[in-house]
């Protein structure tokens, strides 16, 4: 597997990411809504960075599954998410790839009646891009890779790493084969 953001890179970016964050919601009421699953990681640190306080809210969204590593139709489970109203949010994500995710997600969080809402992602693959907006913040922009590591996965595994690679065919067929996919 070849490295392309080094664990030490991806400190130094979310320490901005958290100083950014700061700056910006002081005084304010904020929420950080995380993405399931690949966003975890990312939560981690990035709340322990920013240094208001803040509440922590999580949503389920997917439009991939397993050992796919391109886009089906996106799935959303909002049942996790508390009481948004008034609330200034920042919906934070591992991966900016088409965008679609988000834009879902930006149209169901509406309905909570938010503040605001800002997006946050690890990684913006900026050239795949098909929506009409951008990140609001991004720690990355990344050539059009299949990409693990720091909470992004293949079919489960790689989620571990402490940075973001590219993974070679061997990757991949041993991560498929450890759960029985052919």
């Amino acid at each position: 597997m070849r490295v392309l953001i080094s664990e030490s890179e991806i400190h130094a970016r979310v320490q901005v990411l958290g100083a950014q964050l700061t700056e910006e919601y002081a005084g304010k009421p904020l929420t950080v809504l995380a993405v399931l699953t690949g966003s975890v990681v990312l939560l981690a640190d990035l709340i322990r960075a920013t240094k208001v306080p803040l509440r922590v809210a999580l949503i389920s969204a997917s439009s991939y599954g397993g050992t796919r590593t391109t886009a089906g139709e996106l799935s959303v489970n909002s049942s996790l998410v508390p009481d948004l109203r008034g609330r200034h949010v920042v919906v934070l994500d591992d991966i900016f790839d088409t965008g679609k995710t988000m834009f879902g997600l930006l149209e169901t969080l509406k309905s909570f009646e938010p503040a605001s809402v800002k997006t946050a992602v690890l990684l913006w693959k900026s050239e795949r891009t098909e929506v009409q907006f951008e990140p609001d913040y991004y720690g990355f922009r990344i050539p059009n890779e299949f990409v693990v590591g720091y909470g992004l996965d293949y079919n489960d595994e790689f989620r571990h790493l402490p940075f973001v690679g590219i993974p070679d065919e061997e990757d991949l067929i041993a991560a498929a084969g450890e759960s029985g996919i052919d």
